[in-house]
């Protein structure tokens, strides 16, 4: 495994390590799921640079944009549950209740 590919590794595990041991905010939730898409883009650019052919190289466009769109709705998301629980804390966020 070159450096290269360590690093990117390295990016999406702490992102994913980060989603799952620390939620307690919403807003971190999707900062981690952000830096687990930035991993994945830089990763696939890389590739598609290495590799050198137009079919693959719209494969980053793609994932950035929906990671643009998962970025716009998870922040919709956000505002809505500021808005009537008061906060961001996952612990508020009960399925179960109306």
């Amino acid at each position: 495994m070159t450096p290269i590919q360590m690093t990117f590794s390295t990016m999406f595990l702490l992102g994913l390590m980060g989603l799952t041991f620390h939620r307690t905010h919403l807003l971190s939730a999707l900062l981690c799921l952000e830096s687990m898409m930035l991993s994945l883009f830089l990763a696939t650019s890389l590739w598609a640079l290495q590799l050198s052919t137009i079919n693959i190289a719209t494969v980053p466009m793609l994932l950035l944009a929906f990671s643009a769109c998962e970025a716009s709705s998870g922040l919709a998301l956000l505002v809505a549950t500021a808005r009537t629980h008061g906060s961001d804390h996952m612990q508020n966020l009960n399925l179960l209740q109306c």
